[in-house]
């Protein structure tokens, strides 16, 4: 669990490539209690944005990604990268800036809402969720890391 003082606090999580970009979904009081991660989508849909501790870390990481999803969502991927949950929630591609150059992506659920699903999955199967979630993050800090270059709690 982390705590999210202010709008400039989560603005700092983010590289400030990405800061322009995040829109905070009206109605956000702040501080915000976050239990594993934050995730939400632009008004557009045009962007999702992730806000996660890496294991290890105190500070937050953010992440703006774009949904690139395009053609037909029939021959889509399935299943999650990140969560692995077979799913019948929209996953395709969103994507991420690593420079002015160069973009790279990751095939997920295009909501993000990868923990409610290992919960509801847990719950029905009758066992706990924590060794999931606890994969589901190490997952989201191994692409910050090794696709982005970021280190645990570092936005630049």
């Amino acid at each position: 669990m982390f705590r999210i003082e202010s709008e400039k606090e989560l603005l700092r999580a983010f590289r400030s490539r990405d800061r322009k970009h995040v829109e905070l979904p009206k109605g956000t009081q702040l501080p915000l209690f976050v239990r594993d991660y934050l995730s939400w989508v632009d008004p557009y849909g045009v962007r999702v944005f992730l806000v996660f501790v890496a294991p290890g870390s105190k500070q937050p990481t953010g992440i703006a990604f774009r949904r690139d999803q395009h053609g037909d969502p029939t021959l889509a991927p399935k299943m999650c990268d990140w969560c692995r949950t077979p799913t019948v929630a929209e996953v395709g591609l969103i994507t991420t800036d690593v420079d002015s150059k160069r973009r790279v992506g990751v095939i997920v659920c295009l909501d993000l809402r990868c923990g409610e699903r290992l919960e509801s999955m847990s719950d029905r199967s009758g066992r706990s969720v924590l060794d999931d979630k606890a994969r589901l993050m190490e997952r989201m800090a191994r692409f910050a890391s090794e696709a982005l270059g970021l280190e645990p709690g570092s936005a630049d």
